[in-house]
C-alpha cells in the first residue's frame, strides 16, 4: 500500500478509519507463526516505537489469531505506522502489510483468511521533512511556542499540534476561554522535503466566570461542591482556576471522580458559566496496620472513614492502635482517637477540624492515662506547603519516679508542613519537613511554656535508572518554660527504638535527674541515614546508621547523653508499599546489647 500525501495534511492529524465489520461465523484461533518488521534505515528508537503501538504486535501477544483479529489489526496498522513516521517528520512514507504474501488492504473483508501463518511488515519511511514555514497568528503576550517550531527544524506533526495547543493556552491563560483554532493550512511540499504551516487563531471574547452549576447527582450538597471548589464568580476566567477547583474537591476523598466543564456558549453579560459533573466514591472504608519489634513488641492498628458525614464532604475518622504487645515491656499502651475534618469552611483553602484522644501509656520511664480535645484551621497554602493551628485542651495523670502528678493544660498547636516528595510511603527524591510548635498554659500551676520539634527528611536518587537512594533525618526537640518536673513526661523527649535509633531499645536514652530519678529531657536530636539500593524490580537492600541526643536544658549541651546504633535492611515491594524488615545492633552508648528486629510497611522514614 503506497501512501504519499501532496495534499494539504490536518494538525490534528487522524488514524486511518477503517471501520471493518466483520460478521463471519467464528473460525478456530491458531496463532501465527512469525511477525516480522523490516525497517530499512530507520532509526532503532523509531523501529521500538512502531513496534510498542502495533496492533499486530498486541494481537500475537494477547493470543488474538484468528484470520478477522490478525486481519483487523493489519489494517489498523497502517494509519498507526503512518501516523507515528508524521510524529516523527516523514511524510512520504511506504508501507506493506502481507498476511502469507496477501497485501492486507487488498483482501476482500467477506474472504477473511481463516488462519494465518505468517505476517511481514515492510516500512520505507522515506526522507524526513523540514519546516519551511512555521506560522502562528495572532500570539497572546509570553506565549511560550515548542523551541523545534521554526523553520529548517524536523517538522514533526506533533511539533505543529504542540504549537497550535500553547497558541490557544496562551489566550485562554489571559480570559479568553473560547480560544480556538481557526486556520489550519498545512501542506507538504514532496519536491522540496518541506512542510509549510500557518496556523490562525480566532480569540473570541474574554470572559469572567460565570455560576458554577453541578448535576445533582451526588450525596453531597450542591451548596457544599460550589464552597469547597471555590470557583471565583465574577472574576475573570483563568484555567489555573478551574485546575484549582478539580484539585479541592478531589482532595476532600468524597469523590470518585470530578469533571468540570465549560458551557458551549457564554452568556450574554461576559460570564461563562461552569458545569460540575461528579461520582461519589464509596463513602465508608476501613484498614489496618502492624509493626513489629524484636524488644517493642507487636503494634496493632485499625481505622474507620467516613467521607461525607453529614452531606458537606466532611471527612470523619476514627483510629485505634494498641502496641507494645510484648513480655519485654512494661505494659501495653492503647489509644483511641477521632477527627472530624470540614472542607471550605472558611474560603476553599481553609479547612476546620475538630478532634478528640484518649490514651493510657505504660512506658518504660513512665504511666499516664490522658484526655485530649482539640479543635482548629488548617489552610493548603500550596501544593506543596501546609499549615495547621488549633486550640486544645489535655488533661493528664502521669506516674513517674517523681511520683504522681496531674496536669491541666491549654494548648495551642501550630504546625507548617513542605512536603516535595515523590511518595509518602516509598520516596525517592524530594523533601520533608515538618515544624511544630505548642506553646501551652497550666492551668493548676506555674508549668507554662512550650514544646518545640522539627522533623527534617531528604532524599537523593542516584544515576539514570535511579536504582540507589541516599536518605536522610534529622529531629530537634526542645521545652522551653518550665523545669522538668513541671512538664508533662510525654512531653520530655527519650531516645532508641525503631522512630529514632534503631538497635536501641526503645526510650533507652532519659536523664538522670538524681539517683534513683529518670525521666526525659528537655531536648532532643536525633539523625538517621541510609543507602537504599534496589534490587531487581521488588527486593531493596538498606544500610542504615542511627544517632540520638537527649540532654536535661532546653538547649543541648555538652552535659547531655548520646548513643548510636546501625544495622541493614531488606525491603519488598507491594502494592501497599515497602515491607521493610531490619535488623540493627548498638554501636555507641551503654544503654543497649544485642540484636534488634523491626518489621513494618512503608519505609522507615
Amino acid at each position: 500500500m503506497h501512501l504519499r500525501k501532496d495534499r494539504p495534511l490536518p494538525v490534528r492529524h487522524r488514524s486511518l478509519a477503517l471501520a471493518v465489520a466483520l460478521g463471519l461465523a467464528g473460525a478456530p484461533a491458531v496463532a501465527f507463526e512469525a511477525l516480522n518488521f523490516s525497517t530499512p534505515g530507520l532509526a532503532e528508537d523509531l523501529r521500538g516505537q512502531i513496534k510498542s503501538f502495533s496492533a499486530l504486535t498486541a494481537a500475537k501477544e494477547d493470543d488474538r489469531t484468528s484470520g478477522q483479529d490478525i486481519l483487523a489489526a493489519a489494517l489498523s496498522d497502517y494509519g498507526i505506522v503512518i501516523e507515528t513516521l508524521y510524529a516523527n517528520g516523514y511524510y512520504a512514507p511506504v508501507v506493506s502489510i502481507r498476511l502469507d504474501g496477501r497485501e492486507a488492504s487488498e483482501i476482500p473483508l467477506l474472504s477473511t483468511p481463516a488462519t494465518v501463518d505468517r505476517v511481514d511488515v515492510t516500512i520505507n519511511s522515506g526522507p524526513r521533512y523540514q519546516f519551511g514555514t512555521a506560522r502562528l497568528q495572532p500570539l497572546a503576550p509570553r506565549t511560550d511556542l515548542p523551541a523545534d517550531f521554526r523553520s529548517g527544524e524536523r517538522a514533526k506533526s506533533t511539533t505543529i499540534t504542540d504549537a497550535a495547543q500553547a497558541g490557544i493556552d496562551g489566550w485562554r491563560n489571559l480570559g479568553f476561554a473560547k480560544a480556538d483554532l481557526v486556520r489550519e493550512n498545512v501542506v507538504a511540499v514532496h519536491p522540496e522535503r518541506r512542510v509549510d504551516v500557518d496556523l490562525g487563531i480566532d480569540t473570541g471574547p474574554r470572559l469572567r466566570f460565570g455560576r458554577l452549576n453541578t448535576d445533582g447527582d451526588s450525596y453531597v450538597r450542591s451548596a457544599a461542591q460550589r464552597r469547597i471548589a471555590g470557583l471565583p464568580e465574577g472574576e475573570m476566567f483563568d484555567p489555573e482556576d478551574v485546575d484549582r477547583s478539580v484539585d479541592r474537591l478531589t482532595r476532600t476523598g468524597a469523590f470518585a471522580t470530578v469533571t468540570l466543564r465549560e458551557a458551549e456558549v457564554p452568556n450574554p453579560d461576559g460570564t461563562l458559566d461552569m458545569e460540575l459533573e461528579v461520582t461519589d466514591a464509596k463513602p465508608r472504608r476501613f484498614g489496618f496496620g502492624a509493626e513489629l519489634s524484636s524488644l517493642e513488641g507487636v503494634t496493632l492498628s485499625t481505622f474507620w472513614l467516613h467521607r461525607n458525614l453529614l452531606g458537606g464532604a466532611e471527612r470523619f475518622r476514627v483510629d485505634a492502635e494498641v502496641s507494645d504487645i510484648s513480655n519485654n515491656t512494661n505494659g501495653i499502651d492503647a489509644r483511641l482517637g477521632a477527627r472530624l475534618d470540614v472542607p471550605g469552611a472558611i474560603g476553599p483553602e481553609t479547612d476546620a477540624f475538630f478532634r478528640g484522644e484518649i490514651a493510657m501509656e505504660q512506658e518504660p520511664a513512665y504511666d499516664s492515662d490522658s484526655v485530649e480535645l482539640g479543635a482548629g484551621l488548617s489552610r493548603r497554602i500550596s501544593d506543596t506547603l501546609s499549615a495547621e493551628i488549633g486550640l486544645g485542651y489535655l488533661y493528664a495523670e502521669t506516674e513517674d519516679d517523681l511520683g504522681k502528678r496531674s496536669f491541666s493544660l491549654v494548648t495551642l498547636p501550630l504546625s507548617l508542613t513542605w512536603n516535595t516528595r515523590d511518595s509518602d510511603l516509598d520516596p525517592r527524591n524530594g523533601w520533608y519537613v515538618n515544624a511544630e510548635a505548642t506553646p501551652f498554659l497550666d492551668t493548676d500551676g506555674d508549668g507554662n511554656g512550650a514544646r518545640l520539634y522539627a522533623d527534617l527528611r531528604g532524599y537523593y536518587a542516584l544515576g539514570e535508572r535511579e536504582r540507589t537512594v541516599l536518605a536522610g533525618r534529622l529531629q530537634i526537640g526542645s521545652v522551653i518554660g518550665p523545669e522538668i518536673e513541671d512538664t508533662p513526661p510525654d512531653f520530655l523527649f527519650f531516645s532508641g527504638g525503631a522512630g529514632s535509633v534503631r538497635g536501641q531499645p526503645y526510650q533507652s536514652l532519659d536523664v538522670n535527674l538524681r539517683d534513683g530519678v529518670d525521666v526525659g529531657g528537655r531536648s532532643f536530636v536525633g539523625l538517621s541515614g541510609e543507602i537504599r539500593q534496589d534490587i531487581g524490580e521488588s527486593l531493596g537492600l538498606v544500610a542504615f546508621a542511627d544517632a540520638g541526643y537527649v540532654g536535661e536544658d532546653s538547649m543541648p549541651d555538652d552535659e547531655g547523653n548520646w548513643h548510636s546504633g546501625a544495622g541493614v535492611g531488606v525491603r519488598y515491594k507491594t502494592g501497599l508499599g515497602p515491607l521493610r524488615l531490619d535488623v540493627a545492633s548498638p554501636v555507641g552508648g551503654d544503654t543497649g546489647k544485642g540484636v534488634q528486629i523491626y518489621l513494618g510497611i512503608g519505609q522507615s522514614f
